[in-house]
């Protein structure tokens, strides 16, 4: 990793990073759009090697992959599930129904109603992410969603991995896929003869699947436009440096273009986070992706005090940050721009990936200055009502037929005065 001072940064790490245009993708989703099975089908054969009998998953194969995940496994996507669904409740206690007496006889009200039917992508490339299921049905169920579908990689046996199946079915989703990449975002968007359309489609992916779900936004909604993983961690002297090489490893093993960020304010944590990267790394069994991504992109940054430090975690919003500093709590309020805070020594990024309740699709790019992550807000649609009798008309009427008059826009006017004379 490099060592740089603050002050040393290059511009371009604070700015946005535009995806690059790939237009194998646009004509993928157009192939997709009109030949639906017979252009799926193609492009499994294409680019996951197997020849698709059936596109979706049969009950059969859901029930024998139990007999191919172990039970200790089975045990902890339950618990894992619980715990996501515990968050996943309290969150969703924010959003209520309301009607609000606005003034006497005008009545706004809210309603709180859930997406009809999403799609879920779940990547399984290189790693199965059976995490990834659980963390968009999860939300999507105890918002109300009432249908929900999985399209995942064929890419065990061609099939898709026993354990993401077993988790699909533990959380009670059934409508499954063995779709990947782009074709599979094309299928839940338009709909083919097997796979049925979406109202939104979640989950991350690959980059190509970030810019297939970019191009369908319109034709469906989405959670987000993924990047590559981010981790920035504040340290001081009183930080672990084998807790930090750990976590910096973490992320850096997901991906090439993974971004593994290390600020501290202490030279000597510098030097021993670096040379406890390098002795890792020998241990990896990923090191082969964590050592690019850790070379290409690894930075210990020297900040002189907290103050720099906060400043430059706003600026870059960071998708995972975590502080590993003497009270940390002095510093929660200061940090505004993150995907997910994980606060002291024990709070491991990991523990959001998996187990803590937390989600994990979070806003990457910088772009948690606008956002925060995927939550059971982006299942439902806050809707609003209202309701005006005669005697509200004569209070609210009388501006609306000033404000149309104002902007010139004669038949809102009529719309106002055929209902009563002002």
């Amino acid at each position: 990793m490099k060592i740089i001072k603050g002050t040393g940064l290059e511009k371009g790490f604070f700015t946005y990073d535009e995806p690059e245009e790939i237009s194998t993708v646009k004509q993928i989703l157009h192939d997709v759009r009109q030949n639906g099975d017979d252009a799926v089908k193609r492009y499994t054969l294409k680019y996951d090697g197997i020849t698709l009998r059936q596109i979706k998953v049969g009950l059969s194969e859901i029930r024998n992959a139990y007999h191919k995940v172990d039970n200790k496994t089975i045990s902890s996507i339950k618990r894992a599930a619980e715990n996501i669904k515990k968050f996943a409740e309290k969150q969703l206690t924010q959003f209520k129904d309301f009607e609000l007496r606005i003034a006497p006889g005008v009545f706004a009200g809210q309603k709180v109603i859930p997406v009809e039917r999403v799609g879920i992508y779940v990547p399984a490339g290189r790693f199965p992410l059976v995490s990834t299921l659980l963390m968009c049905a999860i939300p999507a169920k105890v918002a109300g969603v009432s249908k929900i579908s999985v399209c995942s990689p064929p890419s065990y046996k061609g099939s898709i991995y026993p354990a993401i199946l077993v988790a699909s079915d533990i959380v009670g989703v059934r409508e499954i896929y063995k779709l990947g990449g782009v074709a599979a975002i094309g299928a839940m968007a338009y709909g083919t003869q097997t796979v049925k359309k979406v109202d939104k489609i979640i989950g991350p992916g690959s980059k190509y699947v970030a810019l297939a779900k970019k191009e369908v936004f319109g034709t469906v909604g989405i959670d987000l436009i993924a990047g590559p993983t981010e981790i920035m961690i504040i340290a001081d002297n009183a930080a672990n440096p084998e807790y930090l090489a750990a976590d910096l490893l973490a992320q850096a093993e997901h991906d090439i273009d993974a971004l593994p960020i290390l600020i501290t304010t202490s030279i000597e944590i510098a030097k021993r986070v670096k040379k406890a990267v390098e002795l890792q790394l020998q241990r990896l069994e990923t090191k082969n992706i964590a050592k690019f991504s850790i070379s290409k992109n690894g930075r210990i940054i020297l900040v002189n005090n907290m103050a720099e430090a906060v400043n430059i975690a706003n600026k870059k919003a960071p998708e995972h940050l975590e502080l590993q500093i003497k009270n940390p709590d002095r510093y929660v309020d200061k940090l505004k721009n993150y995907g997910s805070l994980f606060i002291g020594s024990y709070s491991a990024v990991v523990l959001g990936d998996y187990s803590s309740g937390l989600n994990h699709t979070l806003p990457t790019n910088t772009t948690a200055r606008y956002t925060g992550g995927f939550s059971v807000k982006d299942l439902i649609k806050l809707q609003t009502t209202l309701r005006v009798t005669k005697k509200g008309l004569s209070v609210v009427g009388p501006i609306a037929k000033t404000l149309s008059e104002t902007e010139g826009l004669n038949g809102h006017l009529k719309s106002i005065t055929v209902r009563s004379k002002f």
